[in-house]
């Protein structure tokens, strides 16, 4: 035992680790394939890989191997950034009943009223998708570092940028959903690297 944590013996850390490496990787292929069109089922088994081995790293920490650290953090970082951008839309979708139109970029559609031409319908929330990916690789790598306090000020930094577009109820909703979501996904993963690798 050190410092109240069972020691795992060299082959069974060689063992998780790859587990938890594979696990990873799987979630990034998943993730990049389900891109462009989100799947609940497909988004289910990711999120169900990553509940695993963060339930792994915490009930047994592997002290990764120096060649397994590699990949861990690399698949988990990954994951983690673009793996988010799926997870987090599905979880919009789910939340909002698909009532709101999303843009190429990750923005919204607001109509003024049910009766109003939808041509002449206002962008909210541009760039949503490039500043999503940002997020989440800042997240990721703070936790990934030891460093959570960082997380503070880049939500800061987006609540700030996007102060002025909140006075829309869609934007409140999509922002607080769309936040909490994709942070949940990248402190998850930023878990599994900092544990993984002690």
């Amino acid at each position: 035992m050190l410092g109240g944590m069972p020691l795992v013996d060299p082959l069974t850390s060689t063992v998780l680790s790859a587990a938890i490496a594979t696990a990873l990787g799987v979630v990034l292929v998943l993730s990049m394939l389900n891109v462009r069109r989100p799947s609940t089922a497909i988004m289910a088994i990711c999120a169900a890989l990553v509940v695993a081995a963060l339930v792994t790293v915490i009930i047994s920490p592997p002290a990764a191997a120096p060649l397994l650290g590699v990949p861990i953090a690399v698949f988990g970082i990954a994951a983690s950034t673009i793996g988010g951008n799926p997870f987090t839309r599905r979880a919009l979708d789910i939340a909002t009943g698909k009532r709101v139109r999303e843009t190429e970029d990750g923005g919204i559609l607001i109509v003024a009223a049910q009766t109003a031409d939808p041509a002449h319908a206002r962008t909210l929330m541009r760039g949503g998708t490039v500043i999503g990916y940002l997020e989440r690789a800042c997240t990721v790598l703070a936790i990934a570092v030891g460093f959570p306090e960082a997380i503070a000020a880049i939500i800061a930094v987006k609540g700030i940028g996007r102060f002025p577009e909140l006075a829309e109820s869609e934007a409140r909703e999509r922002f607080i959903i769309g936040t909490l979501a994709s942070l949940s996904w990248a402190g998850a993963l930023g878990a599994i690297i900092r544990l993984a690798l002690g």
